[in-house]
């Protein structure tokens, strides 16, 4: 076998690869003879078929085995040879394979680079702890009180207002003509809750129970259903009840109908869940800093193919946003998209091999038994269909992979972490929201690259151009989606 090296450019190499005709035929011949045992052909007893006979019938079939496992044993050695660890499945141009002939092929590939040892004693990072005090945990049961709240009818004879609940039966036309969404009967909405499309509660505030009212409102440009967007729309409304809110009392029994023993037991439950909340965050802003960090001071090359890779599915995803949300597409000021995605491509691989690295060196690895869990984990987002779920998984061996990342990824980070300097430094949920704010602010400018000049416009209306539609059939077609603003 002839193997000439054509190119090098830092890990990109290219190959032509030459294999002798002999080489070939060997293979050819085992083949053909191994196949002879196993086939049965009319008039020949078995094993006793002619070779001729068998390369007649079979070498067409043979002879693509062959090409594939000459090209494989080929690329294995040249690349073993030189001690070249490949970032991707490498890529082949078959030049010549003429029957009798030698082999001739191009490889080309991209090689996973040297990464030196990182002394992580001397890398910085700050651990942030947020204390859980007494005014959070008493906020949160009151606002577990309000979401709990009943209803009950007003009393005396008072108008609507907001904050209310009213009840109505209301039919939409546009055109004179009623619509698919546009009706419903006995529907509480709560005044002010932007549940409905702009202009649509405020018509409905100020009212007498039991009052005809008829609402006009313009659809949202960007409404779903084409034929109703920023088209004028009429509700002929019955308000049949006013309600207000009960608030719910905050006592034993109230924390028995959530499962606890005791208010006091409830709020120890509030403060230990708001604890494993805050410090998530914090891990999460410490994992972030760290990882910042190591981007900047351990620069080595990264294989093109892999941040080509990387940038062909942040940018997939990147055309889907904006096909699936054009509104968020149109305020978006980044001057070359592409340029920025392939710097966060980028970066993405050369930390995903750092890391890969570190925990190569340091013998971490993930166990079936976390991998497990986590699947369970996942699965149990889609209540009902959990077995259906952990089978695709394990069907999947790029789904398995995605489950097996981000815990190889915290195990590497939780190592670091353990040798970094950590100074640790107590804040208020407050101070942390804004300092990570703050830092993800700062982060995406240095990342992003010029921005576009904007021409002076007249302002959005914001109410209309956020504005989206609900599935049909859960929602009138006057309500927002529950994400709207």
């Amino acid at each position: 076998m002839q193997v000439t090296e054509t190119k090098n450019e830092g890990l990109s190499h290219e190959f032509k690869i030459v294999v002798p005709p002999e080489d070939i035929e060997a293979k050819m011949n085992a083949k053909l003879q191994e196949l002879a045992t196993e086939v049965t052909i009319p008039g020949f007893r078995p094993g006793k078929v002619p070779p001729s006979i068998i390369r007649q019938r079979y070498g067409q079939a043979v002879r693509g085995e062959v090409l594939e496992m000459a090209v494989g044993e080929a690329m294995a050695s040249a690349l073993s040879e030189r001690d070249l660890q490949p970032a991707m499945q490498p890529k082949v141009e078959v030049q010549k394979f003429d029957d009798g002939g030698e082999l001739e092929f191009t490889l080309s590939v991209d090689v996973l680079p040297e990464i030196d040892p990182v002394d992580f004693k001397t890398v910085e990072v700050e651990r942030l702890k947020v204390a859980v005090d007494d005014d959070q945990i008493e906020k949160s049961l009151g606002d577990m009180a309000e979401n709990m709240a009943g209803s009950e009818p007003i009393s005396g004879n008072r108008k609507s207002k907001e904050g209310d609940i009213v009840v109505i039966d209301f039919e939409g036309k546009v055109d004179g003509e009623p619509f698919e969404g546009g009706a419903a009967t006995d529907y509480q909405l709560t005044l002010g809750s932007g549940q409905f499309v702009p202009g649509f509660e405020e018509q409905l505030t100020g009212v007498n129970a039991d009052s005809d009212v008829t609402v006009s409102v313009t659809m949202p440009e960007n409404y779903p259903a084409e034929n109703l967007a920023g088209q004028e729309a009429v509700f002929e409304c019955k308000l049949k009840e006013i309600r207000e809110k009960k608030a719910a009392t905050l006592d034993d029994e109230f924390a028995k109908n959530l499962g606890m023993d005791s208010l006091d037991a409830l709020r120890g439950q509030i403060r230990e869940r708001m604890e494993g909340e805050y410090t998530s965050l914090c891990r999460e802003r410490m994992k972030r800093q760290l990882l910042d960090k190591l981007d900047t001071v351990h620069e080595f090359d990264v294989p093109p193919s892999m941040v080509d890779a990387e940038f062909d599915s942040i940018w997939q995803q990147y055309q889907e946003a904006k096909k699936n949300q054009p509104e968020d597409a149109e305020d978006d000021d980044v001057e070359n998209p592409e340029e920025f995605y392939r710097g966060v491509a980028e970066r993405r691989v050369r930390l995903g091999l750092l890391l890969a690295a570190v925990g190569q060196r340091n013998n971490i690895d993930v166990s079936a038994e976390e991998i497990n869990r986590a699947l369970i984990a996942e699965a149990q987002r889609y209540p009902g269909q959990e077995q259906k779920i952990i089978e695709m998984y394990r069907e999947n061996e790029q789904a398995m992979a995605n489950i097996r990342a981000p815990l190889f990824e915290d195990k590497v980070v939780d190592f670091i972490v353990e040798i970094a300097q950590v100074n640790e430094r107590e804040v208020t949920l407050d101070e942390l929201t804004k300092e990570m704010e703050a830092e993800q602010a700062e982060a995406e400018e240095k990342a992003a690259p010029p921005k576009k000049k904007k021409k002076k416009a007249a302002p959005k209306k914001k109410a209309a151009a956020k504005k989206k539609a609900p599935a049909k059939k859960k929602k009138p077609a006057a309500e927002k989606d529950e994400g709207d603003e």
